[in-house]
């Protein structure tokens, strides 16, 4: 009788198991539930051109390097609690023209983030009203800028934004 019973439950046992592997106690769904894919930043080689002006306005700092100053530079914090970082040398290539090449720079265009914002330090400025900071002259990914944050002060920068080619654009 035992054996019986047994022969008779296993078809059905069989169709339990096929109905609950078919999905039934499938607890992922789709939906707002789930986070939004993780993306990392497409990253381009950019290169950066500056112009400095013939007249040097620091007697004493004129051979000085011309320093790059970029919003996606990583910054540090030294054990003495100053900052570091967010700045890169550029290499005199010939006469007034100071060059180099920014690496790891995120791509952000079309326009999907905010602008990056650039600047220079130039020694050749420095006891002008800017304190040496200037973006006018700057190209970063060929693209000379145009659109300027505090022009002619202290704070100096321009904006740009970054293709998946390495080129530059100025902001709409």
């Amino acid at each position: 009788m035992r054996l019986n019973v047994m022969r008779r439950l296993r078809p059905n046992l069989l169709l339990l198991g096929a109905v609950i592997s078919m999905g039934c106690l499938d607890f992922h769904k789709t939906g707002p539930e789930d986070p939004t894919p993780v993306v990392p930043p497409q990253l381009v080689d950019v290169t950066i051109e500056y112009r400095q002006p013939g007249l040097c306005m620091a007697a004493d700092r004129c051979d000085d390097n011309v320093v790059f100053l970029a919003s996606w530079l990583p910054t540090q914090v030294n054990p003495q609690g100053q900052l570091s970082g967010g700045f890169m040398f550029l290499t005199r290539v010939g006469g007034f023209v100071w060059q180099g090449v920014a690496h790891n720079v995120p791509v952000n265009y079309p326009p999907k983030d905010d602008a990056h914002v650039v600047a220079i330090y130039d020694p050749h400025l420095r006891d002008t009203p800017t304190g040496g900071r200037a973006a006018a002259r700057l190209k970063v990914g060929r693209e000379a800028l145009t659109v300027f944050l505090d022009p002619g002060t202290t704070n100096e920068a321009a904006f740009v934004y970054v293709d998946d080619n390495g080129y530059g654009h100025n902001p709409f």
